[in-house]
């Protein structure tokens, strides 16, 4: 016998239910507060922190500046290097990961059938799930090697190989996030476009790729923050020398200043590694800010 639901009947139930709902109301709540507070507490750290280095070595001599030479007898703090190849390294890891992981992304989502699809989907995941260090390690035994071959340089180590390295690494982020904004598209788009005569090629680049827009640029976000914030596989291949950038040349980047000194620095050369992780912290928070920026423009 089914017992129907009185008007009643349903507001004693949703009275039993209300301080249930208050609860989870602030236990999200609370979630989100707190994600905001480590937010801004590491943003008051790294200010407090690494300010006073920027007051003592000087703005202009501090970005500016091409030598770094911080345990010198004179000693230099001038991080252009560092900033310079991070952003070439970034640049070229995304030029070279962002095309293969996007159509990685339509082709898992959108075309392949659902046994390739899943082996596919299997290695991306396994590629996401390696460690930093195995990533460096492979490229310091077997790509390190091969490009000192291959252009025969007396070191293989260099900004070459490092964007190599980032561009696989970044790749799991992109397509991850990339297949579910996909996927996410109403079907409804796609049958109008289908019922007007266009090919599904067509559908999938004219319609589901600009509808999924802000996701996968949302991807792309994190793929720059993976880019730009890796150390130990970028210490690995890079040759972790403090020279001006070039393709084929051993170089620093801004995180692996900070990763192969902190362990001895003091003094104002700590303070300073302090300002190099102010200055990776404002990067991130500006590629986030301008991509924001241009998908709203584009949405209005």
């Amino acid at each position: 016998m089914i017992i129907p639901f009185t008007k009643g009947r349903l507001s004693a139930m949703k009275q039993k239910l209300r301080p249930l709902e208050l609860f989870m109301n602030m236990l999200f709540f609370l979630c989100g507060f707190i994600t905001v507070v480590f937010v801004l507490f590491i943003t008051v750290y790294l200010i407090i922190s690494g300010l006073p280095a920027i007051r003592e070595i000087g703005l202009v001599e501090f970005l500016f500046g091409t030598k770094w030479a911080s345990t010198a007898s004179e000693p230099s703090f001038g991080i252009l290097p560092f900033i310079l190849t991070s952003i070439y390294g970034t640049a070229g890891a995304i030029l070279l990961g962002v095309p293969v992981g996007f159509m990685t992304a339509v082709f898992l989502a959108k075309i392949a059938p659902s046994k390739p699809a899943a082996v596919v989907r299997t290695a991306v995941d396994l590629l996401a799930g390696i460690p930093s260090v195995v990533y460096g390690l492979i490229g310091m035994m077997v790509l390190v090697p091969a490009v000192r071959e291959a252009f025969h340089l007396p070191d293989g180590a260099s900004l070459f190989c490092a964007i190599l390295v980032l561009a696989v690494m970044i790749l799991p982020s992109i397509i991850s996030v990339s297949e579910t904004a996909l996927k996410a598209v109403p079907s409804e788009y796609e049958e109008a476009s289908l019922g007007l005569g266009a090919t599904h090629i067509e559908t999938v680049f004219r319609v589901s790729v600009p509808a999924a827009s802000s996701g996968i640029a949302a991807s792309i976000v994190l793929g720059i923050g993976r880019a730009i914030g890796e150390a130990m596989a970028v210490i690995m291949v890079a040759g972790n020398v403090a020279n001006m950038p070039s393709l084929f040349a051993s170089v620093r980047f801004l995180t692996t200043a900070v990763a192969s000194e902190m362990a001895y620095a003091s003094g104002l050369q700590r303070q300073a590694l302090f300002s190099i992780a102010l200055v990776l912290f404002l990067f991130i928070m500006l590629i986030n800010v301008v991509l924001n920026s241009l998908l709203k423009k584009k949405k209005g």
